[in-house]
């Protein structure tokens, strides 16, 4: 049995298996996402989700599902699973006889005496989606008919019935391109057999996705079937459907399916798992190199590239890869602010630590590689130019004060990462001098000093360690501030304090970085991942669910994140050296069991901040995945 298996008990069981959703990507900005059963929860799912750069700079979901028929004998057995209000219907997955994901995600359909296997996997470098049909098992003449619900949307929409789509399709080589919609790119649909087909143009209404419905928003869709593919399989035959953005060349496809397999890194365990999901952060488009901050809403995120980049490509020994995304995010610094959001187009430059956090990604890369000379040929004047605009001052009201701190914020906004907002304004506005922006402002003019040996950075930087340790520690509580705001001073016990233990350089002593690593160990450490606030706070909330204010008030007040622990790892190892080994890896062995729930073989968002810390947010998050790998790289370096 393979690493990652469920059996048909486990599959057939909607409670348990509409949990567990998969998502693969690959390097043209595509992904494919459902659950392990085929039916879709999400509005985010679909077979092929791709860019559509001349409509927007969003996903759009244009292959949705694929709905399987088995033929026998006349009698025809549909192996498709969708919601409708009430009811699943056709309720396929009753035939589901096994779950694989080793190496691609494989299902098993047992009907009466056909054994079939689907296997799904993308295009590496193309907007094309592969499935293939293997008949494993027959005993008498079977057909299979291939029905193919088309959304043709953005991906944070949904498609309704309309009189504006258009119906006719075009004939190519063994298949069909259609084009719901201008300006869209058309869709190719093809067989790598001869195969039928015959147009049945009709709409599906009131399909429903429950993970929306939870979540507060608009859950029920209607999806368009142009007709189906018919066709003969033998038993022992394997037959591809490919869904692209380009013509396929059929005759091709078993040998491009089976190259694709064998460029997969194997999911036999954890590690691999991690690896696996690692490179599907990763994409590369039009020249640019960037990281997707998660899946499978997210589009790239300044910060979330720094601090997740050099776990996903260093630790992996791709310099090469890291670079790239540097010098593509170095094309979007505007004076000392990098974008906040981007998703093929900057939305805003209100991130307060992203351009701290590139420092930090800048020194990662040469402790890994030991290599200062290319990143002071390419970044230093980088560097240079975000340390000078700060110190001048810029928006947001982002400035640095008379003792050295570096300060931000005004009403209305979030400027760090703890960065939710609701109709009420920010949850943590955190407007003042955050503990976490000085611990990264007092390490990046120290690095900056190190590369070029300009003391007005050194100078700078001596004023604020004497400044930090004044204004952010108390000795009787035995930690940091998180805000200071002049005389105010925000006491509540959150993880922003740790990164003081973990940077390079650091204003506090060793024996004050134990304090805190002992107080977060103590109130926010858990086996998912740090709470980002202590359970004792009234404000606290230990679960993240309901409607969008609702999960918006929890995001950043309880809710425990993953990344987070690469920072408590890495304080707490320069610390206690070889004696937390094996505390480390514990920690680490502990997301073990995260690889066969809610995001398959990869790592979540967030998690509960209350036990058992269920999954919740992002089915994979890459800043989750890029400080896991880094742990092991830590932990192993030990």
């Amino acid at each position: 049995m393979s690493y990652i298996h469920f059996d048909k008990t486990e599959l057939i069981n909607l409670n348990y298996s509409l949990e567990k959703e998969i998502i693969r990507s690959n390097h043209s900005g595509c992904y494919t996402s459902t659950t392990i059963i085929g039916c879709n929860t999400r509005k985010y799912h679909g077979l092929l989700v791709a860019p559509q750069p001349q409509l927007d700079s969003q996903l759009h979901v244009l292959l949705s599902t694929l709905h399987e028929t088995v033929i026998q004998h006349g009698s025809s057995f549909n192996l498709g699973i969708n919601k409708y209000p009430g009811n699943y219907s056709p309720r396929g997955h009753k035939y589901l006889k096994d779950f694989d994901s080793e190496p691609i995600p494989k299902l098993t359909y047992r009907v009466g005496g056909v054994l079939l296997q689907k296997e799904i996997i993308l295009d590496s470098n193309r907007d094309r989606v592969m499935v293939r049909y293997t008949l494993l098992e027959a005993h008498s003449p079977t057909k299979l008919r291939l029905s193919p619900f088309l959304a043709f949307r953005g991906y944070h929409n949904l498609s309704k019935a309309n009189d504006d789509i258009n119906k006719n399709y075009k004939k190519i080589k063994q298949g069909i391109q259609v084009k719901l919609y201008e300006p869209y790119q058309p869709l190719s649909l093809q067989i790598s057999k001869p195969n039928q087909f015959v147009p049945t143009p009709e709409w599906y209404h009131n399909i429903e996705y429950i993970r929306e419905r939870e979540r507060g928003y608009d859950y029920q869709e209607d999806l368009f079937v142009p007709g189906y593919f018919e066709f003969d399989i033998e038993k022992g035959e394997s037959v591809i459907f490919s869904a692209g953005l380009e013509i396929a060349d059929p005759d091709t496809r078993q040998v491009a399916f089976e190259k694709e397999i064998n460029r997969r890194t194997p999911r036999n365990n954890f590690e691999n798992c991690l690896k696996n999901s690692a490179g599907q952060f990763i994409f590369k488009r039009k020249g640019e190199t960037r990281v997707i901050a998660g899946y499978p809403w997210f589009g790239w995120w300044g910060r979330d590239t720094f601090i997740a980049t050099p776990g996903l490509t260093l630790t992996q020994g791709d310099k090469d890869t890291f670079l790239e995304i540097m010098d593509s995010m170095t094309k979007d610094l505007q004076g000392p602010l990098f974008p906040n959001v981007g998703s093929g187009v900057v939305t805003n430059m209100n991130s307060l630590d992203a351009p701290l956090w590139f420092f930090w990604s800048l020194q990662q890369y040469i402790e890994f590689t030991g290599d200062t000379k290319t990143i002071k040929k390419r970044y230093l004047d980088k560097l240079k130019g975000i340390i000078d605009g700060l110190i001048a001052g810029t928006d947001f009201n982002i400035k640095v004060r008379e003792n050295g701190l570096l300060y931000g914020g005004q009403e209305g906004l979030a400027l760090t990462w703890m960065d939710a907002v609701t109709t009420d304004g920010p949850v943590t506005p955190r407007i003042g001098a955050p503990v976490e922006i000085n611990a990264l402002w007092y390490n990046a003019l120290c690095f900056y000093h190190e590369l070029s040996g300009e003391n007005y950075a050194l100078e700078l930087a001596e004023k604020v360690k004497h400044s930090f340790v004044a204004e952010f520690w108390d000795e009787e509580r035995g930690y940091l501030a998180d805000v200071v705001d002049g005389e105010d001073k925000d006491w509540s016990i959150r993880p922003n304090m740790v990164f003081a233990t973990s940077l390079a350089y650091s204003p506090l002593e060793e024996e004050q970085k134990d304090q805190i690593l002992e107080v977060v160990k103590s109130k926010l450490l858990t086996t998912r991942g740090l709470r980002t606030l202590s359970p004792e706070d009234p404000r606290y909330k230990g679960y993240y669910f309901g409607d969008q204010y609702s999960r918006d008030n929890a995001y950043h007040q309880g809710t425990v994140w993953a990344w987070l622990l690469g920072h408590f790892v890495e304080g707490y190892i320069k610390l206690h050296g070889k004696s937390s080994k094996s505390f480390i890896q514990k920690m680490i062995q502990q997301f073990d069991g995260v690889m066969s729930i809610y995001g398959i073989g990869t790592v979540a968002e967030i998690y509960d901040g209350d036990p058992p810390h269920r999954p919740k947010g992002a089915i994979s998050q890459a800043w989750s995945v890029g400080e896991l790998l880094r742990m092991m790289y830590l932990v192993n370096k030990i």
